[in-house]
Protein backbone atom coordinates (compact mmCIF):
# COMPACT_ATOMS: atom_id res chain seq x y z
CA UNK A 1 0.00 0.00 0.00
CA UNK A 2 1.19 3.05 -1.05
CA UNK A 3 2.12 6.33 1.31
CA UNK A 4 -0.10 8.21 -0.27
CA UNK A 5 -3.72 5.79 0.16
CA UNK A 6 -2.54 5.42 3.79
CA UNK A 7 -2.67 9.02 4.50
CA UNK A 8 -6.07 8.59 2.66
CA UNK A 9 -7.08 6.02 5.10
CA UNK A 10 -5.59 8.16 8.44
CA UNK A 11 -7.42 11.07 7.22
CA UNK A 12 -10.94 9.35 6.65
CA UNK A 13 -10.94 7.05 10.47
CA UNK A 14 -10.05 10.63 11.95
CA UNK A 15 -12.62 12.64 10.43
CA UNK A 16 -15.23 9.36 11.43
CA UNK A 17 -14.06 9.32 15.14
CA UNK A 18 -14.21 11.87 17.60
CA UNK A 19 -10.59 11.08 18.20
CA UNK A 20 -8.64 14.20 20.78
CA UNK A 21 -6.14 15.09 18.55
CA UNK A 22 -9.71 15.69 15.87
CA UNK A 23 -10.89 18.59 17.93
CA UNK A 24 -7.38 19.42 18.44
CA UNK A 25 -6.52 19.91 14.96
CA UNK A 26 -10.24 21.85 14.21
CA UNK A 27 -9.41 24.29 17.02
CA UNK A 28 -6.31 25.54 15.94
CA UNK A 29 -7.19 25.59 12.26
CA UNK A 30 -10.76 27.77 13.81
CA UNK A 31 -8.44 30.11 15.74
CA UNK A 32 -5.29 29.99 13.91
CA UNK A 33 -6.77 31.85 10.75
CA UNK A 34 -4.59 35.28 11.22
CA UNK A 35 -1.68 33.54 10.62
CA UNK A 36 -2.52 34.05 6.91
CA UNK A 37 -2.14 37.16 6.60
CA UNK A 38 1.68 36.54 7.78
CA UNK A 39 2.31 34.62 4.99
CA UNK A 40 4.96 35.88 2.84
CA UNK A 41 3.26 34.29 -0.30
CA UNK A 42 0.40 36.09 0.35
CA UNK A 43 1.94 39.25 -0.63
CA UNK A 44 4.85 38.73 -2.92
CA UNK A 45 3.60 37.31 -5.62
CA UNK A 46 6.04 36.14 -8.77
CA UNK A 47 6.41 39.47 -10.28
CA UNK A 48 7.33 40.66 -6.70
CA UNK A 49 10.09 38.11 -6.19
CA UNK A 50 11.39 39.02 -9.64
CA UNK A 51 12.26 42.75 -8.98
CA UNK A 52 13.40 42.03 -5.54
CA UNK A 53 16.41 40.25 -6.97
CA UNK A 54 16.98 42.79 -9.03
CA UNK A 55 16.65 45.37 -6.51
CA UNK A 56 19.08 43.89 -4.65
CA UNK A 57 21.31 42.34 -6.58
CA UNK A 58 21.90 45.39 -8.50
CA UNK A 59 22.41 47.23 -4.91
CA UNK A 60 25.20 44.54 -3.73
CA UNK A 61 26.72 44.91 -7.01
CA UNK A 62 26.57 48.63 -6.79
CA UNK A 63 28.36 48.80 -3.59
CA UNK A 64 31.18 46.41 -4.80
CA UNK A 65 31.71 48.34 -7.83
CA UNK A 66 31.98 52.07 -5.98
CA UNK A 67 33.45 50.72 -2.65
CA UNK A 68 36.28 49.10 -4.80
CA UNK A 69 36.90 52.12 -6.81
CA UNK A 70 37.38 54.11 -3.37
CA UNK A 71 40.01 51.21 -2.11
CA UNK A 72 42.12 52.18 -4.61
CA UNK A 73 42.13 55.79 -4.19
CA UNK A 74 42.80 55.96 -0.53
CA UNK A 75 45.26 53.07 -0.93
CA UNK A 76 46.77 55.25 -3.33
CA UNK A 77 46.59 58.20 -0.87
CA UNK A 78 47.86 56.35 2.00
CA UNK A 79 50.33 53.96 0.72
CA UNK A 80 53.00 56.78 1.37
CA UNK A 81 51.54 56.98 5.40
CA UNK A 82 51.67 52.75 5.52
CA UNK A 83 55.42 52.72 4.17
CA UNK A 84 56.53 55.13 6.65
CA UNK A 85 54.44 54.44 9.92
CA UNK A 86 56.07 50.43 9.23
CA UNK A 87 51.82 48.99 9.08
CA UNK A 88 51.92 45.80 8.33
CA UNK A 89 49.82 44.29 5.62
CA UNK A 90 47.62 42.15 7.93
CA UNK A 91 46.67 45.15 9.84
CA UNK A 92 46.09 46.68 7.15
CA UNK A 93 43.73 44.15 5.60
CA UNK A 94 41.80 43.25 8.71
CA UNK A 95 42.44 46.28 10.95
CA UNK A 96 41.77 49.27 8.53
CA UNK A 97 40.56 47.67 5.10
CA UNK A 98 37.80 44.96 6.40
CA UNK A 99 36.48 48.15 8.49
CA UNK A 100 36.97 50.70 6.26
CA UNK A 101 34.19 48.82 3.37
CA UNK A 102 31.37 48.38 5.83
CA UNK A 103 31.51 52.08 7.35
CA UNK A 104 31.76 53.66 4.01
CA UNK A 105 28.84 51.63 2.43
CA UNK A 106 26.92 52.12 5.61
CA UNK A 107 27.71 55.35 4.73
CA UNK A 108 26.85 55.97 1.35
CA UNK A 109 23.46 53.49 1.35
CA UNK A 110 21.24 56.28 0.16
CA UNK A 111 23.58 56.60 -2.40
CA UNK A 112 23.66 52.62 -3.75
CA UNK A 113 19.71 52.48 -3.22
CA UNK A 114 19.27 55.31 -5.47
CA UNK A 115 21.70 54.17 -8.12
CA UNK A 116 19.96 50.58 -8.18
CA UNK A 117 16.73 51.44 -8.24
CA UNK A 118 17.81 53.64 -11.20
CA UNK A 119 20.02 51.49 -13.06
CA UNK A 120 18.10 48.61 -13.06
CA UNK A 121 14.16 50.12 -13.24
CA UNK A 122 15.48 51.96 -16.55
CA UNK A 123 16.69 49.10 -17.98
CA UNK A 124 13.31 47.60 -17.21
CA UNK A 125 11.76 50.80 -18.59
CA UNK A 126 14.20 50.63 -21.51
CA UNK A 127 12.79 46.77 -22.27
CA UNK A 128 9.02 48.35 -22.24
CA UNK A 129 8.52 45.47 -19.66
CA UNK A 130 6.65 48.21 -16.91
CA UNK A 131 4.70 48.89 -20.24
CA UNK A 132 3.65 45.40 -19.94
CA UNK A 133 2.60 45.38 -16.22
CA UNK A 134 0.97 48.80 -16.33
CA UNK A 135 -0.96 47.63 -19.31
CA UNK A 136 -1.76 44.11 -17.46
CA UNK A 137 -3.46 45.64 -14.99
CA UNK A 138 -1.00 46.49 -12.28
CA UNK A 139 -1.02 50.06 -10.82
CA UNK A 140 2.11 51.92 -9.91
CA UNK A 141 0.93 51.81 -6.47
CA UNK A 142 1.10 48.06 -6.66
CA UNK A 143 4.28 48.15 -9.13
CA UNK A 144 5.96 49.73 -5.55
CA UNK A 145 4.92 46.98 -3.18
CA UNK A 146 8.37 44.88 -3.97
CA UNK A 147 10.23 48.27 -4.17
CA UNK A 148 9.14 49.00 -1.01
CA UNK A 149 9.84 45.75 0.46
CA UNK A 150 13.45 45.49 -1.20
CA UNK A 151 13.74 49.06 1.06
CA UNK A 152 12.48 47.41 4.18
CA UNK A 153 15.34 44.79 3.86
CA UNK A 154 17.92 47.07 3.25
CA UNK A 155 16.81 49.66 5.91
CA UNK A 156 16.34 47.15 8.77
CA UNK A 157 20.11 45.90 7.73
CA UNK A 158 21.32 48.71 7.40
CA UNK A 159 19.97 50.06 11.10
CA UNK A 160 20.91 47.17 12.62
CA UNK A 161 24.42 47.32 10.93
CA UNK A 162 24.82 50.85 11.69
CA UNK A 163 23.66 51.03 15.57
CA UNK A 164 25.50 47.86 16.87
CA UNK A 165 28.50 45.94 14.41
CA UNK A 166 30.20 49.00 12.08
CA UNK A 167 30.82 50.97 15.68
CA UNK A 168 32.80 47.84 17.07
CA UNK A 169 34.62 47.98 13.74
CA UNK A 170 34.82 52.12 14.17
CA UNK A 171 37.15 51.19 17.38
CA UNK A 172 39.86 48.76 15.51
CA UNK A 173 39.57 51.29 12.31
CA UNK A 174 40.46 54.18 14.81
CA UNK A 175 42.53 53.01 16.73
CA UNK A 176 44.90 51.80 13.22
CA UNK A 177 45.03 55.39 11.87
CA UNK A 178 46.07 56.58 15.33
CA UNK A 179 48.76 54.13 15.08
CA UNK A 180 50.18 53.92 11.52
CA UNK A 181 48.30 56.65 9.62
CA UNK A 182 47.80 60.47 11.31
CA UNK A 183 49.40 59.66 14.86
CA UNK A 184 47.02 62.11 16.12
CA UNK A 185 44.65 60.96 19.05
CA UNK A 186 43.29 63.20 22.13
CA UNK A 187 44.98 60.92 25.07
CA UNK A 188 44.86 63.20 27.50
CA UNK A 189 42.48 66.49 29.33
CA UNK A 190 43.57 69.49 31.73
CA UNK A 191 41.37 70.67 34.18
CA UNK A 192 38.30 68.62 34.04
CA UNK A 193 35.08 69.34 36.27
CA UNK A 194 32.01 67.25 35.54
CA UNK A 195 28.66 66.44 37.51
CA UNK A 196 29.00 62.63 38.58
CA UNK A 197 25.92 62.04 40.84
CA UNK A 198 23.61 64.66 42.77
CA UNK A 199 25.58 67.01 44.41
CA UNK A 200 28.76 65.59 43.74
CA UNK A 201 31.19 67.07 41.52
CA UNK A 202 34.74 65.69 40.62
CA UNK A 203 37.97 67.74 39.54
CA UNK A 204 40.69 66.35 37.97
CA UNK A 205 43.75 68.78 37.33
CA UNK A 206 45.31 66.45 34.42
CA UNK A 207 44.55 63.11 33.24
CA UNK A 208 46.26 60.94 31.27
CA UNK A 209 44.06 58.60 29.16
CA UNK A 210 46.50 55.97 27.95
CA UNK A 211 47.61 55.01 31.59
CA UNK A 212 43.88 55.25 32.56
CA UNK A 213 45.23 57.81 35.49
CA UNK A 214 44.82 60.87 36.82
CA UNK A 215 46.71 63.57 38.98
CA UNK A 216 45.15 66.54 41.38
CA UNK A 217 42.14 64.97 41.88
CA UNK A 218 38.88 65.96 44.28
CA UNK A 219 35.75 65.01 44.98
CA UNK A 220 33.00 67.72 46.60
CA UNK A 221 29.66 66.27 47.89
CA UNK A 222 26.80 68.78 48.27
CA UNK A 223 23.57 68.86 50.15
CA UNK A 224 21.07 72.01 50.12
CA UNK A 225 24.08 73.68 48.58
CA UNK A 226 26.15 73.14 51.56
CA UNK A 227 29.37 71.60 51.64
CA UNK A 228 29.53 68.33 53.14
CA UNK A 229 32.77 66.62 52.54
CA UNK A 230 35.78 67.28 50.45
CA UNK A 231 37.82 64.55 49.01
CA UNK A 232 41.32 65.32 47.37
CA UNK A 233 44.05 62.20 46.37
CA UNK A 234 47.14 63.23 44.58
CA UNK A 235 46.66 60.45 42.37
CA UNK A 236 43.30 58.13 40.83
CA UNK A 237 43.76 55.29 38.52
CA UNK A 238 40.81 53.42 36.98
CA UNK A 239 40.63 49.89 37.54
CA UNK A 240 40.33 48.18 34.28
CA UNK A 241 40.32 44.45 35.53
CA UNK A 242 37.34 45.41 37.91
CA UNK A 243 33.74 43.14 37.12
CA UNK A 244 31.85 46.47 37.94
CA UNK A 245 32.25 49.84 36.35
CA UNK A 246 32.89 53.38 38.10
CA UNK A 247 35.48 51.24 40.13
CA UNK A 248 38.81 53.62 41.25
CA UNK A 249 42.03 53.73 43.11
CA UNK A 250 42.69 56.70 44.73
CA UNK A 251 46.29 57.45 46.16
CA UNK A 252 47.51 59.37 49.04
CA UNK A 253 43.85 60.37 49.86
CA UNK A 254 42.64 62.33 52.34
CA UNK A 255 38.64 62.90 53.43
CA UNK A 256 37.20 66.20 55.50
CA UNK A 257 33.52 65.30 56.62
CA UNK A 258 31.79 69.18 57.45
CA UNK A 259 29.82 68.31 60.46
CA UNK A 260 28.23 71.62 61.34
CA UNK A 261 30.53 73.59 63.12
CA UNK A 262 33.06 70.71 63.29
CA UNK A 263 34.94 68.28 60.52
CA UNK A 264 36.53 65.21 60.98
CA UNK A 265 39.06 64.15 58.88
CA UNK A 266 40.85 60.94 57.71
CA UNK A 267 43.71 60.38 55.65
CA UNK A 268 45.56 56.74 53.90
CA UNK A 269 47.80 55.51 51.10
CA UNK A 270 45.57 53.43 49.25
CA UNK A 271 41.41 53.48 48.74
CA UNK A 272 38.96 51.90 46.54
CA UNK A 273 35.92 53.81 46.00
CA UNK A 274 32.98 53.72 43.33
CA UNK A 275 32.76 57.18 41.66
CA UNK A 276 30.10 57.58 38.74
CA UNK A 277 32.31 58.36 35.74
CA UNK A 278 34.72 56.34 33.21
CA UNK A 279 37.63 57.27 31.29
CA UNK A 280 35.32 58.07 28.32
CA UNK A 281 33.80 60.99 30.13
CA UNK A 282 37.01 62.64 31.12
CA UNK A 283 38.48 62.56 26.80
CA UNK A 284 36.87 63.66 24.21
CA UNK A 285 38.29 62.66 20.54
CA UNK A 286 37.24 63.35 16.70
CA UNK A 287 34.45 60.73 16.19
CA UNK A 288 34.13 59.06 19.29
CA UNK A 289 30.07 59.00 18.86
CA UNK A 290 31.04 56.65 15.87
CA UNK A 291 32.27 54.28 18.02
CA UNK A 292 29.31 53.45 20.64
CA UNK A 293 26.53 51.34 20.17
CA UNK A 294 23.14 53.02 19.76
CA UNK A 295 22.18 51.74 23.73
CA UNK A 296 25.49 52.94 25.11
CA UNK A 297 25.08 55.94 22.45
CA UNK A 298 21.49 56.55 24.60
CA UNK A 299 23.21 55.55 28.46
CA UNK A 300 25.98 58.24 27.42
CA UNK A 301 23.47 61.11 26.21
CA UNK A 302 21.57 60.50 29.56
CA UNK A 303 24.10 60.36 31.67
CA UNK A 304 25.73 63.24 30.16
CA UNK A 305 22.40 65.37 30.51
CA UNK A 306 22.06 64.06 33.99
CA UNK A 307 25.68 65.65 34.81
CA UNK A 308 24.59 68.92 32.39
CA UNK A 309 27.21 68.74 30.14
CA UNK A 310 27.06 70.50 26.90
CA UNK A 311 29.55 68.51 25.16
CA UNK A 312 26.40 66.20 24.05
CA UNK A 313 25.07 67.69 20.61
CA UNK A 314 27.09 65.80 18.04
CA UNK A 315 25.91 62.29 19.89
CA UNK A 316 22.21 63.41 19.87
CA UNK A 317 22.71 63.77 16.51
CA UNK A 318 24.50 60.69 16.42
CA UNK A 319 21.63 58.88 17.53
CA UNK A 320 18.89 60.13 15.84
CA UNK A 321 20.64 60.36 12.18
CA UNK A 322 21.00 56.54 12.56
CA UNK A 323 17.42 56.07 12.86
CA UNK A 324 16.63 58.49 10.36
CA UNK A 325 18.94 57.41 7.59
CA UNK A 326 17.21 53.91 7.75
CA UNK A 327 14.12 55.37 6.43
CA UNK A 328 16.26 57.78 3.32
CA UNK A 329 15.94 54.03 1.52
CA UNK A 330 12.40 54.68 1.08
CA UNK A 331 12.40 58.30 -0.07
CA UNK A 332 15.30 57.60 -2.38
CA UNK A 333 13.69 54.35 -3.65
CA UNK A 334 10.70 56.26 -4.48
CA UNK A 335 12.22 58.98 -6.13
CA UNK A 336 14.44 56.91 -8.24
CA UNK A 337 11.22 54.61 -9.16
CA UNK A 338 9.13 57.13 -10.19
CA UNK A 339 11.91 59.02 -12.47
CA UNK A 340 12.95 55.87 -14.19
CA UNK A 341 10.02 53.89 -14.87
CA UNK A 342 8.79 56.06 -17.68
CA UNK A 343 10.80 55.03 -21.33
CA UNK A 344 11.68 58.07 -22.37
CA UNK A 345 12.91 59.27 -25.86
CA UNK A 346 16.57 59.84 -25.76
CA UNK A 347 17.46 57.82 -22.97
CA UNK A 348 17.44 58.59 -19.22
CA UNK A 349 20.75 60.78 -18.90
CA UNK A 350 18.70 63.91 -17.71
CA UNK A 351 16.77 62.39 -15.35
CA UNK A 352 19.71 60.16 -14.30
CA UNK A 353 21.86 63.35 -13.68
CA UNK A 354 18.63 64.95 -11.82
CA UNK A 355 18.20 61.72 -9.62
CA UNK A 356 21.75 61.87 -8.45
CA UNK A 357 22.01 65.56 -7.52
CA UNK A 358 18.80 64.62 -5.62
CA UNK A 359 20.54 61.93 -4.11
CA UNK A 360 24.10 63.87 -3.38
CA UNK A 361 22.18 66.79 -1.68
CA UNK A 362 20.45 64.12 0.60
CA UNK A 363 23.81 63.18 1.61
CA UNK A 364 25.17 66.38 1.66
CA UNK A 365 22.19 67.68 4.10
CA UNK A 366 22.83 64.42 6.05
CA UNK A 367 26.49 65.03 6.50
CA UNK A 368 26.19 68.92 8.02
CA UNK A 369 22.76 67.82 10.38
CA UNK A 370 25.41 68.03 13.53
CA UNK A 371 26.26 71.68 12.30
CA UNK A 372 22.90 72.36 11.80
CA UNK A 373 22.49 71.55 16.01
CA UNK A 374 25.60 73.06 17.18
CA UNK A 375 25.61 76.25 14.98
CA UNK A 376 21.71 76.91 14.85
CA UNK A 377 21.06 75.83 18.15
CA UNK A 378 18.26 73.50 16.20
CA UNK A 379 17.06 69.95 18.21
CA UNK A 380 19.41 67.56 17.36
CA UNK A 381 16.19 65.04 16.38
CA UNK A 382 14.79 67.66 13.62
CA UNK A 383 18.36 68.53 12.81
CA UNK A 384 19.06 64.62 11.75
CA UNK A 385 15.30 64.33 10.47
CA UNK A 386 15.80 67.67 7.92
CA UNK A 387 16.72 65.69 5.17
CA UNK A 388 13.95 63.38 5.29
CA UNK A 389 11.41 65.57 5.97
CA UNK A 390 12.80 68.11 2.72
CA UNK A 391 13.14 64.68 0.38
CA UNK A 392 9.87 63.44 1.46
CA UNK A 393 8.11 66.23 0.29
CA UNK A 394 10.23 66.26 -3.29
CA UNK A 395 9.64 62.25 -3.56
CA UNK A 396 5.53 62.77 -3.06
CA UNK A 397 5.81 65.17 -5.70
CA UNK A 398 7.74 62.90 -8.27
CA UNK A 399 5.28 60.34 -6.94
CA UNK A 400 2.03 62.36 -8.08
CA UNK A 401 4.22 62.85 -11.25
CA UNK A 402 4.83 59.41 -12.04
CA UNK A 403 2.57 57.20 -14.55
CA UNK A 404 -0.49 56.08 -12.92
Amino acid sequence: MSIKSLATRFKQRMQKTDHPLTSRLKWLGEHMRWLRFINPRRYIKILDWYIIKKFIGTYIYSILLIISISIVFDINENLAKFTQYHAPLKAIVFDYYMNFVPYFANLFSPLFVFIAVIFFTSKLAGNSEIISMLAAGVSFKRLMRPYMISALIISVLTFYLGSYIIPKGTIVRQNFETMYKNKKKNTSADNVQLQVGRGVIAYIQHYDNELKKGYGFCLDKFENKKLVSHLTASEIQYDTISDSKYHWKLTNWRLRKLLGMREKITNGMQRDSVIMMEPTDLVFSKGQQETFTSPQLKEYISKQIDRGSSNVVQYEVEYHKRIATSFASFILTTIGLSLSSRKRKGGMGMYLGIGLALSFGYIMLQTVSATFAIQADTPPMLAAWIPNIIFAVVAYFCYRKAPN
